[in-house]
């Protein structure tokens, strides 16, 4: 739900199954940005694996930069403002971003842009 979201506060999620290295974030940023939802078009979903090896990227929320990382393995960051592209890092690709949309209060996820990290296909059967 859109009203219980908070600025800066993540909140993780599987997406778009519960499968190999869906592990996602959602989180309201407070300033505009590329993909986001809502009046403000704040609000936007990133899938928390590091594009370069995989590292993880859940828990690596930095508010004051609006960016995900550093990585742990090669410390690539990602701006959340600017459709996860790299600020810094080994990483050359942005992090697939999950494409939100809104239906009066409810934030459904559905599609993405990007692929998965470790996938050859981001749907699993």
């Amino acid at each position: 739900h859109m009203r219980t979201l908070r600025v800066n506060k993540p909140l993780p999620f599987s997406y778009p199954d519960g499968g190999m290295n869906s592990s996602t974030l959602l989180v309201k940023l407070g300033t505009p940005a590329g993909g986001g939802i809502g009046g403000d078009a704040d609000v936007v979903a990133f899938n928390t694996l590091c594009t370069h090896m995989g590292g993880p990227l859940a828990g690596a929320f930095r508010p004051d930069d609006q960016a995900l990382g550093p990585c742990p393995l090669h410390q690539t960051t990602f701006d959340l403002t600017r459709h996860g592209m790299v600020i810094s890092g080994h990483g050359t690709e942005s992090l697939p971003q999950i494409l939100l949309e809104l239906d009066g209060d409810e934030i459904y996820a559905v599609g993405m842009i990007g692929l998965i990290y470790g996938r050859y296909d981001n749907l699993e059967s």
